[in-house]
């Protein structure tokens, strides 16, 4: 048996699944000052009544990291770089105090100017100064090599300053990227660490022994306590739940938008020929550009607790959630009170939802159920706004044009499937406006949990190998070591070490991977030219396990009209 746990903006979803059936189910409820709670009520919910011996799997997706970065509640971070030669530092993007180092590693990885420890010395006391007990360090070259990272960690860590290196968390040569991704890493370790040493005695509390995972941006798992290392990949693990609930819960190799509509906001999805789209460039994260693997989602600030107001002669969506659902004892009308009254929802006090919709249909000159169809036209036309924008960022993703390739005359996705709690009513409403099929799945209110519970590991592992310089890097984890020097190397001695790596990493985070799955991802060969004469070659190769879910629940009486 598995169990799926997503600590959501307004709920805390868990379900209890054994092989392709759901066994039990819950919603509660999400307290903001303890997730812990939330999170372990639904635990003891789902598992009441159950040997706990029989549960082999426990997935968890969490706000925490997400709510920490947005509402800026971690301790700030220095950020030290190595920039080299090049792009003018007063032209970074980072917010956070920035301190620059001199010294520099050239993209072959060779050091071309030293570090100046003297210099080293008088950055530590002006960080101190400041008030900084963390630093995050970063050299633009470090995933070619990591020398200096590592000497100017070693000098801060003496100095008593708290550190996170940019080559461990990336070897990707993406430097404002991977910059924000340390800093991020950085600061928000040490909550991540407390939650997670919580939940761990939570669970062993409670006698159950099953192994625990945390879902990663990119639908992939890590271990409750490898996730301490690299907390930032499991930011967005919402949205992620979310489009592999939907998989489950939807036709097998079909094209489908993902709309997960939730009381705050709706994320938004694609699943092309039964695989969602991963974002090329990797999760945005307040602004920032990070170097996470991520699914290509998006969340839009409508959801089914968003306040609703009168504006002139017609209603108007306020985009911001002001506490619950009228319904629910809120203070304002909301598109959960509308869907109520329609008969969509049939959670909450009718009658408070039509004692809240009143104070709209009065201004209006009109009844309770014109305004409340009123709210979902508009809440839809948000909805198909949003959609539509977002294919012009779909359409810039590899995956995306492999598709349009091979699908010449079809311009859109044919299914529309509606999950969360306000699915009904709304996916059938965006799927008119589309002209697409609406798919609204049994057990649609807590898609985001089974997504957790039947993610399947998934691991990817990038290579870089320069056989002039005998060298190569992980760019994942920023791993280095020797290889054969030019003559004697070729492009299957590149594919073999890439997996082998691959299977390196699974074994270090305890992830079973089968050999022959691995598949080649990208690989591509550079010659390297001294003096009119080939002296080596530049291997880029990129292998990952397939990515899948554990089993599937669709059943096609869950196809909306």
């Amino acid at each position: 048996m598995y169990i799926g746990i997503d600590v959501g903006g307004t709920f805390t979803d868990a379900v209890l699944i054994d092989k392709d059936r759901v066994l039990s189910k819950t919603k509660f409820p999400t307290v903001h000052d303890n997730l812990l709670l939330s999170l372990l009520e639904a635990l003891d919910r789902v598992t009441d009544q159950v040997d706990n011996s029989l549960i082999e799997r426990v997935v968890i997706s969490t706000t925490l990291i997400t709510n920490l970065i947005v509402q800026n509640k971690y301790e700030p971070v220095a950020l030290v770089l190595e920039p080299g030669p090049g792009l003018n530092p007063r032209d970074y993007p980072f917010k956070e105090d920035t301190f620059i180092i001199d010294g520099a590693i050239d993209y072959r990885g060779r050091q071309i100017i030293p570090l100046d420890k003297r210099q080293l010395d008088l950055t530590i006391s002006e960080i101190k100064k400041k008030g900084y007990r963390k630093a995050a360090i970063v050299g633009k070259f470090s995933g070619r090599n990591n020398a200096h990272e590592i000497e100017v960690g070693n000098i801060f860590n003496r100095a008593g300053i708290i550190t996170e290196l940019g080559h461990k968390v990336s070897g990707r040569l993406n430097f404002l990227r991977r910059a924000a991704t340390t800093m991020l890493t950085v600061a928000t370790r040490d909550e991540h660490v407390k939650f997670v040493d919580t939940v761990n005695k939570a669970f062993r509390d409670r006698q159950i022994t099953a192994p625990i995972f945390i879902l990663k941006a990119d639908g992939g798992t890590l271990s409750l306590e490898d996730s301490k290392k690299a907390p930032v990949e499991t930011v967005f693990s919402g949205p992620a739940a979310s489009t592999l609930g939907a998989m489950a819960l939807s036709p097998e190799g079909e094209d489908t938008v993902v709309m997960d509509i939730g009381g705050t906001t709706t994320d938004l999805a694609l699943i092309l020929s039964g695989k969602p789209v991963l974002a090329a460039k990797g999760a945005t994260i307040k602004g920032y550009y990070t170097s996470i693997t991520s699914y290509a989602v998006r969340s839009v600030p409508v959801g089914g607790d968003t306040a609703v107001a009168v504006k002139g002669n017609d209603i108007d969506l306020l985009y911001e959630r002001k506490g619950p659902a009228y319904c629910f004892g809120g203070p304002y009308p909301t598109p959960t009170d509308a869907l109520l009254v329609l008969g969509y929802y049939s959670h909450g006090n009718v009658e408070a939802a039509k004692e809240g919709l009143t104070k709209l249909a009065e201004p209006l000159g009109c009844d309770v159920k014109t305004v409340a169809q009123k709210i979902l036209d508009k809440f839809s036309q948000s909805i198909t706004g949003a959609i539509e924008d977002m294919f012009l960022s779909w359409e810039q993703e590899p995956a995306y044009r492999v598709w349009e390739l091979l699908h010449p005359t079809q311009i859109r996705p044919q299914n529309i499937i509606g999950v969360g709690g306000a699915a009904p009513g709304i996916t059938q409403a965006v799927a008119r406006l589309m002209n697409c099929i609406p798919i609204i799945p049994e057990h649609a209110e807590v898609a985001n949990a089974i997504g957790a519970a039947v993610a399947q590991p998934t691991l990817k592992a990038t290579l870089r190998i320069d056989t002039g310089e005998g060298i190569y890097t992980v760019e994942e984890n920023g791993s280095q070591g020797s290889v054969s020097k030019f003559s004697s190397f070729r492009e299957e001695d590149a594919v073999r070490l890439a997996k082998e790596q691959l299977l390196k990493m699974a074994d270090d985070l305890h992830v079973p991977v089968d050999t022959g799955s691995v598949e080649v991802t990208h690989s591509e060969v550079f010659n390297v030219i001294r003096g009119f004469a080939t002296t080596g070659r530049i291997y880029h190769v990129t292998v990952q396990t397939p990515r899948k879910i554990l089993t599937r629940l669709y059943k096609q009486g869950g196809q909306g009209a």
